[in-house]
């Protein structure tokens, strides 16, 4: 647990303390507010529970949005094949980096699920994957694409299934 908070810490970037910072400094100026109408009951609890709620949703909503629209990126699935003689798919993939920044390192993870005809056991295979897959490319500039072979093992799973592919970047 300890090792993840300081991963995300390490891993922070100038905008993420500018929308923190913001976000604290509002959080202050809500807190205060709510103090100095004290007298006035209902004004000062709404303040104060607005500026705890804008704390926690703000930073969580903002720190997604904010990385989502800096870090965009495009996946794409270009061929998978189960191998007989061993445990394993092969799949090629690829990367583009849709965005107007240079990424340092893109996690690209492969996830896959089963799959029946059944929309709502689809839905819950989703949730639960057989197997996930990661790996990690360095240094794609602007406009680039890459592509990448990664190797899914040990695959058991001997029913219909299917792969999804994502990427997150930095």
């Amino acid at each position: 647990m300890t090792w993840e908070i300081s991963k995300f810490i390490n891993e922070l970037i100038v905008y993420d303390y500018i929308l923190f910072g913001t976000l604290f400094l509002l959080f202050i100026l809500f807190v205060t507010l709510g103090i100095l109408f004290r007298n006035r009951g209902a004004i000062a609890i709404f303040l104060i529970l607005f500026a705890f709620t804008q704390l926690i949703v703000g930073s969580t909503y903002g720190y997604v949005k904010m990385h989502e629209y800096l870090f965009t990126n495009e996946t794409s699935i270009i061929s998978q094949k189960k191998l007989n003689f061993t445990q394993a798919i092969v799949l090629y993939g690829s990367v583009k980096n849709m965005s107007q920044r240079d990424f340092s390192s893109c996690k690209a993870t492969a996830t896959v699920y089963k799959k029946t005809g059944n929309r709502v056991k689809d839905y819950i295979f989703r949730l639960k994957p057989v197997n996930k897959m990661s790996i990690i490319e360095d240094g794609i500039v602007k406009d680039e694409e890459r592509e990448f072979k990664m190797i899914i093992e040990p695959f058991t799973y001997g029913g219909d299934y299917n792969i999804t592919l994502g990427a997150k970047c930095r």
